[in-house]
């Protein structure tokens, strides 16, 4: 379908379904802040789950499209790349805050716990790759295993805001979180459910479009599939979780935007998973290449970062911003340098 068409259209077509994407993010954000508020969930369990799984799910298509037409480079990178391109746009949002420090003021245990989590799952894809090769049905053992490892960190997540063990210390930079009213908890959500789930579809269908974009340019230009997935697509389909955080920001929802963020990122990791179902020669960490191995370490680099800058809570840094946002900003450049330089 995408084959036939000019490339300019191409471009005008993948550009319309960005903008779609972003736009209705920017909505997603602003209900999923009042589906926090009205159930109680808080910002950061809300950020985690319903935030970042739906910003996230342009990429799923696009990842698992290309793996069910046999493109491994392609679903990978593109999952792996999105998990970077989303880490740094937390550094850009520690830019754009006006306080101190962002991870200082979004404080959460819930927050540092999806942390530990995403270092867990961007670990066993690596395992897998320079493992024996083994297979059930077309499907790694490691994907199941991330599977029950999600559904478990979903639960211990909420658990942990429920019934917490520990709190951040609270300073004069800590923005808490609590319902702007205190009418609004226990109100009835479900309107605000029903458009979540038709912003959600909109953006489905736009990741849809945006990875057939992505396949032309591909074979149209014969560039490698791990640099239009990694530097193209992913960050395309990653830039709700820009707006969205900057927008939560803007809201004053700190720990949901960190939230989104991180729990985005987790949630990216079952891209794997579902790429490896839809990939049908064989297991897909298999059939990966060593450059989408080096975006996995690239994204386990950055978020160790991420983990060291949410537990060392610094007050102040270079430029207003925290040291660990510098960090995740050059690791990411490098990396870029890297892919463009020595790989493109």
């Amino acid at each position: 379908m995408f084959a036939d068409l000019s490339t300019p259209v191409i471009v005008a077509i993948a550009l319309a379904a960005g903008v779609a994407v972003v736009l209705s993010s920017i909505r997603a954000t602003a209900l999923a802040d009042i589906i926090a508020d009205r159930t109680r969930m808080g910002e950061a369990v809300a950020g985690a789950i319903i935030l970042g799984a739906a910003t996230s799910l342009a990429g799923i298509v696009v990842s698992v499209t290309a793996a069910s037409q046999g493109d491994a480079s392609f679903a990978v990178s593109n999952a792996v790349g999105g998990i970077a391109a989303q880490t740094v746009f937390l550094a850009v949002a520690d830019v754009y805050y006006r306080g101190p420090n962002l991870e200082h003021a979004a404080a959460e245990p819930a927050n540092l716990f999806q942390t530990v989590l995403l270092i867990g799952f961007l670990s066993l894809p690596i395992a897998a790759m320079s493992g024996p090769e083994v297979a059930i049905l077309g499907v790694h053992p490691v994907s199941i295993l991330m599977v029950v490892a999600y559904v478990s960190g979903v639960a211990l997540t909420t658990a942990m805001r429920d019934q917490p063990m520990w709190r951040p210390v609270k300073t004069s930079a800590t923005r808490e979180d609590s319902p702007e009213d205190e009418e609004e908890a226990g109100k009835p959500w479900g309107r605000q459910a029903l458009m979540f789930a038709g912003l959600v579809t909109i953006m489905g269908v736009s990741g849809w479009i945006i990875s057939q974009a992505g396949s032309v340019f591909i074979s149209r230009f014969g560039l490698s599939s791990s640099l239009v997935g990694a530097l193209g697509t992913a960050v395309v389909t990653s830039l709700p979780e820009l707006v969205t955080t900057l927008t939560a920001i803007r809201r004053g929802a700190l720990q949901l935007a960190v939230g989104g963020i991180i729990g985005g990122n987790t949630f990216d990791t079952l891209f794997l998973v579902f790429s490896d179902v839809a990939y049908r020669d064989g297991s897909i960490y298999h059939a990966a290449s060593q450059t989408d191995l080096f975006w996995l370490a690239t994204g386990l680099l950055m978020t160790v970062i991420l983990l060291s800058g949410l537990i060392l809570r610094q007050r102040e840094g270079p430029a207003r911003i925290g040291i660990e946002s510098v960090l995740i900003m050059l690791v990411y450049g490098v990396a870029v340098s890297v892919e463009v330089l020595f790989r493109g």
